[in-house]
């Protein structure tokens, strides 16, 4: 059976991202652009996966290789992505860029095995302190944007996002706008790398014998303290201390600025503490990263 390419709720979180002007075209020449690629790629779609940006199509290469191909209506979505992806070529703990097509917002990549996510498994800190060290130490290429338009775009989303939502009465004004405020000083000072920009444990994925592999980067130049925190928030979340996420990595993470890392968890809180609220998920985890807020 042919894998759906596009269905109804995949269409209404695109709709909801990026307006109907753009993703309602898009969505619907989805079959042709995939045809496409597809064939000009030699690739056969096994399975779609969602995504809040495009879609993903797990694929089968010419070789019998597994390969993915990851689709967006904005091509400048694609251009970051891969202008960070590439900075990293060569990078074992990074996904790497087979091919692309960028006018066509289509990315290439290789496919990972088993291709897990660490999300909800025991985190191991070596290996994501060696994932951390690695991305963090390549030169910075030219065009990537300053980590200050991430931070302004994060916090940009969940402005408009929280108004008549559960999470209305606690992410106040006041309290995003004060963690906004000290995410942007943050961000604009201190030391400078390729920041992966959305490193949870969903976008890293456990590649085998080679380790944990980095993908889906919101990449920008930036203080690679911001990249530590939502790891930070693990320990916390299981009803422990951000001190125990420092404990854990310290040993694998040669020159962590604990001051440093723990200042971007508290500038970041309200943006952890946005999706639970919004699902009525009022908990000890959130309390913590209210108060971290305050």
């Amino acid at each position: 059976m042919a894998a759906v390419l596009i269905d109804s709720a995949a269409r209404a979180r695109l709709v909801r991202r990026f307006g109907a002007e753009l993703a309602e075209p898009w969505c619907d020449a989805l079959p042709d652009l995939v045809a496409r690629l597809t064939a000009q790629w030699g690739l056969e779609v096994r399975e779609t996966r969602p995504g809040n940006t495009g879609r993903t199509l797990l694929c089968t290469g010419p070789g019998g290789d597994p390969q993915v191909l990851k689709l967006t209506p904005d091509p400048e979505v694609a251009q970051l992505e891969c202008a960070g992806l590439r900075a990293w070529a060569g990078c074992s703990h990074a996904v790497q860029v087979l091919d692309a097509d960028l006018d066509a917002g289509a990315i290439l990549l290789e496919g990972l095995v088993p291709g897990t996510e660490l999300r909800g498994r025991e985190v191991p800190w070596p290996e994501i302190g060696a994932l951390l060290t690695e991305l963090h130490s390549v030169a910075p290429p030219p065009g990537l944007p300053p980590l200050t338009e991430r931070v302004t775009f994060m916090y940009d989303i969940t402005e408009r996002t929280v108004p008549g939502s559960p999470a209305e009465p606690h992410l106040t004004p006041e309290v995003l706008a004060r963690a906004r405020s000290r995410a942007l000083a943050l961000a604009s000072d201190g030391p400078v790398a390729v920041v992966h920009g959305d490193l949870h444990p969903g976008n890293v994925l456990d590649a085998g014998p080679r380790g944990v592999v980095a993908i889906d980067p919101r990449p920008s130049v930036g203080d690679p303290a911001f990249d530590l925190a939502d790891w930070l928030y693990l320990p916390l979340a299981a009803g422990g201390t951000l001190e125990d996420g420092i404990e854990a990595l310290r040993p694998h993470l040669p020159g962590l600025d604990v001051t440093r890392a723990l200042a971007w968890c508290a500038a970041l809180a309200p943006l952890a503490a946005h999706a639970p609220l919004r699902r009525g998920e009022h908990t000890p985890f959130t309390d913590a990263l209210l108060e971290m807020a305050r």
